[in-house]
């Protein structure tokens, strides 16, 4: 009887988890742009308290960043977009593995790779957009 009474009155289907419109590569960029900010801030400070608490920010920004990219990837491009992009997993591939890299250095030549992949992730993003 309960499960009659909780059973669904409507079906609805969607290509992604909500309509369109929830996903955006900016959320990702957001991030990279904190990571590589504070390895800016890190080249011009050496007090070890500054550079730990640095540290704490930036791994948590990166990972943030990577969560961002990996839910684009899982969550809002579909087969289409890959046949159209064939080059987008190797793309995301490579952006995690940035993100990485910049999550375990100080040096903002990481950072600034992840956000110059996370550009062309967000171009392709857009394009689909329009189709």
């Amino acid at each position: 009887m309960l499960s009659r009474l909780f059973a669904p009155k409507v079906k609805v289907s969607a290509h992604c988890d909500l309509p369109c419109g929830v996903y955006d590569p900016a959320q990702a960029r957001i991030e990279a742009e904190s990571v590589k900010a504070v390895q800016d801030k890190m080249q011009a400070n050496d007090d070890p308290q500054f550079q730990t608490r640095a540290i704490v920010i930036k791994e948590q920004r990166a990972e943030l960043a990577k969560h961002h990219v990996s839910v684009l990837w899982s969550d809002y491009f579909k087969p289409p977009h890959f046949e159209s992009y064939p080059q987008l997993h190797q793309l995301v591939n490579d952006t995690l593995k940035a993100l990485s890299a910049a999550k375990g250095s100080s040096d903002p030549a990481t950072g600034q790779k992840a956000l110059d992949l996370i550009a062309e992730i967000d171009r392709i993003f857009w394009e689909t957009k329009k189709a």
